[in-house]
């Protein structure tokens, strides 16, 4: 079911004009990034009812929240994948392209 809800939130945004490849999927933990993002480079995860953007230099929050158990799994994920977090940054904005990120699980 989860399933389905991101391919309807997915379509859904993507006919409003915001398109936000999945990058990386583990433990009910959604990793995505916009197309067209502003500054800094960030990443955003969703668990349930919580989403964050999470900055690639750092692995801090820059806006929202997520359970802190949550976090820190992203967290060591995000350290596992800065190089290629910064990579898919760079080529979605500059022509569009991403590569799935292997899931932390």
């Amino acid at each position: 079911m989860v399933e389905k809800n991101d391919k309807i939130e997915e379509r859904d945004n993507h006919q409003k004009g915001i398109i936000m490849p999945e990058i990386s999927r583990f433990l009910g933990i959604v990793i995505y990034m916009y197309f067209n993002e502003h500054n800094p480079p960030h990443f955003h995860a969703r668990y349930n009812e919580y989403q964050a953007a999470i900055s690639i230099e750092s692995l801090g929050i820059v806006e929202g929240n997520l359970p802190s158990k949550v976090l820190s799994l992203v967290v060591e994920w995000g350290m596992e994948h800065k190089k290629e977090l910064l990579e898919n940054w760079g080529t979605l904005e500059s022509t569009g392209e991403y590569r799935k990120i292997k899931p932390l699980v």
